[in-house]
Parts: structure tokens; C-alpha cells; sequence
């Protein structure tokens, strides 16, 4: 889906990132104003509100244009997770946050409790099926699905987006996630070093991890979090009391989020390479996720379904102990992008994902090229061996994008098809007689 442009002739050339600050929340001193930003430069969903928006230096320099009698300094924090950040915004230190769908259920929790309230403001990316989160086992493993993980240990966040999905997968495949597994609390990063130590059968992570794992060779997909046909977010989340004191502000960085995702859509490889030098984390990593076709779409309304999804989250975190209710709808305000965006917004909420498509990024090259079929792009590679830097196809039935060369392939009589994790490609063939998995190199033999 490609947005309306909001200002991208002011963002075409990229502004270097500056150092991060103190912690001062915003306030008045005499006519100066600090703005403190958090967010998470790894979790690649949220770039336009964190690592793409500070890199573009869209939010400093519109601020600055606003001509209201204050001056402005931004302070941005990073930090691995939205536990933190909530953490800092109930005490007053941050004032707009970004982090996933059940942090951003915590972060409602805890400020209504602490009588720091926050509001849902917008959205960076998402996914209508819920590919965002997927589950991955070390590349030995000889676990095949689901049912497999019964009395294994699975690492996870628990109360992150992963975690839900890790549940309710387990719950649809008729194991209790309490019982029927041995469920790790951990950080991303110590949960990927448990998978690669042996010390854990599973790890349940949230973008970018289990891409991250997969490319770099230390795990494989075992669960497709599509597989739920759940929608799952990204999201901006403002204190109250800075909204309501400076809405000029908030509206500015959402007008700055709206510049930043039209340059993600419009450059979606120039955006990765600029977030994989901001983070670290390797640009055809990035692009999986973010790219033309990437697993999210780059949208800041607040779209009904997410909405609506989000409400679905909360008996998971009461049951796990996390909440208690939460009043969705009271949290959820989209006063402020819409007066942002103005008109663009009520596009954005007409607009549909486009659908999901192979691509191949060659070396060199400032774009990637689309494939209609999984053959089609099989025989590109197979002629083009060593010019070729990554190449993505979607999956059969949920329409995760995933490596080429990581998918379990199916050769069937209407030719070559990919899918994310072994259980959906095992289905595929019990219900078409004569179908059966091939190895990637068959795949490519047989496409050439």
C-alpha cells in the first residue's frame, strides 16, 4: 500500500543521526522545550516513529518551524522493549513512546494505576494476519509443529506480542501454555543466545529476531504467527498531560511520522539500508520485514481491525496476571493524527495492503526486482547465482514473506510453492495427492 506523500521533497536527503540526550520530559524553561522520545531502534516495526523518523531529522526540523515562541530539543532513548519505556512514561521522563500491541496495553494499564494516563495516537506498522511474530527452533531441531513443543522449553517476553502469539498457538493446538510447555521469561537477545546454547527447544520472538535467527543460520521457522489470522501492531503512545499541554508538539511528530513512512514506501531499500546502518542489524533483515513487500505495512491510522484486535489482546494479559481490564476505546485516540494528517488520513483507512509478491535484491542495485510466481523467481536465481544479495517469496496460505532460500518447498503439478514452517507445508501436501517438499536446490533444479 503506498500512502499519500506528505512532504517527501523535504526528507530526500538524509540527515545524520544525532547524540542521544538526558532524560528531561517536555516543560517550559523560559521559551525552551525538551521533547523526550523512546523507542526501540531494533524492533524494525516501529522505524517511523524511532530509528528511520530520528535518522530523517523530519521531527527536529519541523518543531523548529512552528514559530510559536519556544525552542526546541529533542532527546531520544532506545531501548530493546516497551517495558521500559512504559516504565519512564508513568514516571513523567518520556513523553511519546513507541512499542507493540501488548506493551501498548501495559503502557494503558499502568498509566490509568499510577495516574499517569497515555493515549494510543497512532500506528507505525502492522500486519492483518499477525505475521509479525513467529516462532523458531535451532536448525538441528527435529521439532515439526506445534504439538511438538508439549513439555519442551519455550523462551519468550512475557507480555510482548510473541508471547501472545506463543499462547494462543499453543492453546488452538490444544496445549495449556502454563502446563503443557516449560515458558522462559526472557529478553530477545538472551532468549536467541538460550536457542543457540541448546538450553531452550523454542524461541517465540517479535520482529526482527526471528528473521535475524533464520538469515544468520541459527534457527528456522516452526510457527508462522499468520497462521492466527489475528492483526498485529505497532504503535505511538502519548502521556496525557504532554498531549493535552503541547498538541502543537504531538501533532508535529506525527505529521514527521507520516513524512517518514511516505519515504519508506517510496525508497523501501534506501530505508532499509538506513535503518541497518542506524541499528546494525543487517539491510536484508531490515528489508524483510520493511521492504516493498515486507511482512509489515507502513500506515499511521488507527485502523478499526487493529482497534478491534487489540481488544481481543487484553484476556490474554489478564489471564497471565499482567492487567486487569482495560478500556480500550478510552485509550484509543485519534484526534490528533487525524488533525495531522488532515484529508491523507481518511485515505490511509480506505487504502488495502497490496499483496504480497516475491523479490529478488540483486547486489548493487537501489531496487529489487518483482516476481509473479515462486517459479518465476526460482529460475531468476538459478541464472544469476552469484549476483544476488537476498530474495524473498511469500508463503502459500498466510502470505508471510519469507527467505527464499529458508522456505520449505512444495513441488506439486501446478508447479514450485513456498511456506514459512513445515506444519503448513505438510498440510498442503496431505490435501493434494501427488505433492510433495523438495529441498531448496531441487526447487531451484527444477525451476531452471
Amino acid at each position: 500500500m503506498k500512502r499519500t506523500p506528505v512532504a517527501l521533497t523535504a526528507i530526500a536527503v538524509l540527515l545524520p543521526l544525532s547524540g542521544c540526550g538526558g532524560t528531561a520530559s517536555a516543560g517550559s524553561d523560559g521559551s525552551a522545550v525538551t521533547v523526550t522520545v523512546g523507542y526501540q531502534s531494533k524492533t524494525i516495526n516501529t522505524v517511523t516513529a524511532g530509528t528511520l523518523l530520528r535518522a530523517l531529522g523530519a521531527f527536529e526540523k519541523d518543531l523548529n518551524s512552528l514559530h510559536d515562541g519556544h525552542t526546541y530539543k529533542v532527546v531520544w532513548q532506545d531501548y530493546a522493549t516497551g517495558a521500559p519505556i512504559t516504565a519512564q512514561m508513568t514516571a513523567g521522563k518520556i513523553d511519546i513512546g513507541s512499542m507493540g500491541d501488548f506493551p501498548l496495553l501495559i503502557n494503558a494499564a499502568r498509566g490509568r494505576q499510577l495516574g499517569r494516563p497515555t493515549r494510543l495516537v497512532s500506528v507505525t506498522g502492522y500486519n492483518l494476519r499477525g505475521g509479525l511474530n513467529t516462532i523458531v527452533t535451532s536448525p538441528g531441531s527435529k521439532l515439526t509443529s506445534l504439538t511438538d513443543l508439549k513439555g519442551k522449553r519455550v523462551s519468550t517476553s512475557v507480555g510482548s506480542a510473541a508471547d501472545g502469539t506463543l499462547v494462543r498457538a499453543l492453546q488452538r493446538a490444544g496445549i495449556e501454555a502454563d502446563k503443557g510447555v516449560e515458558k522462559l521469561n526472557q529478553q530477545p537477545a538472551v532468549g536467541a543466545s538460550a536457542l543457540s546454547a541448546g538450553s531452550v527447544d523454542a524461541l517465540s520472538q517479535f520482529v526482527a529476531w526471528p528473521g535475524l535467527l533464520t538469515y544468520q543460520g541459527k534457527a528456522k521457522a516452526l510457527y508462522d504467527g499468520a497462521q492466527l489470522n489475528l492483526p498485529t501492531f505497532h504503535g505511538v503512545t502519548a502521556r496525557e498531560d504532554f498531549a493535552e499541554k503541547h498538541p502543537a508538539v504531538l501533532k508535529t511528530f506525527l505529521r514527521a511520522q507520516a513524512e517518514a513512512t511516505d519515504y519508506l514506501n517510496a525508497h523501501p531499500v534506501a530505508a532499509a539500508e538506513k535503518v541497518a546502518k542506524a541499528t546494525g542489524l543487517p539491510a536484508e533483515v531490515v528489508y524483510l520485514y520493511n521492504g516493498a513487500h515486507g511482512i509489515s505495512t507502513f500506515d499511521p491510522a488507527l485502523r478499526p481491525q487493529l482497534v478491534s484486535a487489540l481488544k481481543q489482546d487484553v484476556s490474554i494479559l489478564k489471564s497471565a496476571k499482567l492487567t486487569g481490564d482495560i478500556d480500550v476505546d478510552s485509550f484509543v485516540d485519534d484526534r490528533y493524527v487525524k488533525q495531522a494528517l488532515g484529508s491523507t488520513y481518511a485515505k490511509d483507512l480506505a487504502a488495502t495492503p497490496a499483496p504480497a509478491a516475491g523479490e529478488v535484491w540483486e547486489k548493487g542495485a537501489e531496487q529489487t526486482r518483482s516476481f509473479k510466481s515462486p517459479k518465476g523467481l526460482l529460475a531468476y536465481l538459478a541464472r544469476h547465482r552469484d549476483g544476488i544479495r537476498a530474495a524473498y517469496v511469500p508463503d502459500t496460505t498466510t502470505g508471510t514473506l519469507w527467505f527464499a532460500d529458508k522456505a520449505v518447498w512444495v513441488a506439486d503439478g501446478t508447479g514450485l510453492l513456498p511456506f514459512v514452517a513445515p506444519a503448513t507445508a505438510q498440510a498442503y501436501v496431505g490435501g493434494h495427492p501427488g505433492a510433495r517438499t523438495v529441498t531448496y536446490a531441487e526447487a531451484l533444479g527444477r525451476a531452471s
